[in-house]
């Protein structure tokens, strides 16, 4: 029998992996879902390594197959962009794609970068915004596609919020100051949080309120640029996610007068239910490559 990792295989193992359902991963794309079944049975074989367990909730990857998919996006991605480049062509036409300030800092230069490779003939217009404001822009068909958060209830021992939405990556929740502040030297305890609406605002209200923690909002904006200025000049504090950190504040989750913040999950969400074939195209290169950077 053939050792080759074939490339249909390995773009339907990623799928089934993503959404962790062989019904949904058969309607991505486009197999029965007893076609589907033959296919990772034969990956199976080829690997000589069980890569999926079945659960009450749909699959989920056997320590073999959390390997495999390392291997498998990286082979994807490469293949894709050697046809785009030897074609000379990809998809074109433009889409708006809608990020929160933090994500398009850390992940959109990658992101976009990559894209580009595969097809340099499509553009991405990225419109900025805290999640309820890019929602809100989806409403209004402003954007094709949205990169959004969503509450994550994994510790609370229920669904999480938007169950129905497959969370692609989870980014921590933390409290950030300049470093030579103290948390404990204020009271009231000054934040700088976006708007009212927003899940850093909610959850620091919250954990703060559930602390008995007495606060003030010092200031509030969906401004990124502005939160985070206000928090250098040692004026307030604030909460963003992990990853998005600038380098020269400090992350105070170890502080004791500090209550702990819960984690958000990354979901992508489109103005349509049946997006454009670029569309499409850019929302599977955010679920392959968000998770690994």
């Amino acid at each position: 029998m053939s050792r080759t990792l074939e490339i249909d295989l390995l773009r339907s193992f990623a799928v089934i992996a993503e959404v962790r359902s062989l019904s949904r991963a058969a309607e991505r794309v486009g197999r029965t879902q007893s076609a589907l079944s033959q296919q990772m049975k034969r990956l199976e074989e080829i690997v000589d390594q069980p890569l999926f367990q079945r659960t009450g909730r749909g699959v989920v990857l056997t320590n073999p197959g959390e390997r495999l998919l390392i291997h498998a996006q990286r082979i994807l991605r490469l293949h894709d962009e050697a046809l785009a480049d030897l074609g000379g062509k990809g998809l074109s036409g433009t889409i708006r794609f809608g990020c929160p300030d933090d994500y398009a800092a850390v992940f959109l230069p990658t992101l976009l970068r990559q894209f580009a490779s595969q097809h340099p003939h499509a553009l991405v217009e990225v419109v900025c915004g805290p999640t309820p404001r890019l929602l809100e822009q989806l409403d209004k068909r402003a954007v094709d596609l949205a990169m959004v958060s969503l509450p994550d209830d994994r510790t609370a021992g229920g669904a999480a919020s938007g169950a129905g939405d497959d969370i692609i990556r989870r980014e921590q929740l933390v409290w950030i100051g300049s470093p030579e502040l103290e948390s404990a030297h204020f009271d009231p305890l000054p934040l700088a949080l976006s708007d009212p609406d927003t899940l850093d605002h909610i959850a620091a209200c919250e954990a703060l309120d559930r602390a008995g923690r007495a606060y003030r909002v010092a200031y509030a904006s969906s401004s990124l640029a502005g939160l985070t200025a206000l928090v250098r000049s040692g004026q307030a504090f604030a909460v963003m996610t992990q990853t998005a950190v600038p380098s020269d504040l400090a992350i105070l989750n170890g502080d004791p007068a500090l209550p702990p913040l819960p984690s958000v999950g990354i979901t992508l969400k489109f103005e349509r239910k049946r997006p454009s074939h670029l569309t499409a195209a850019f929302a599977d290169h955010i679920r392959f490559t968000l998770p690994l950077l």
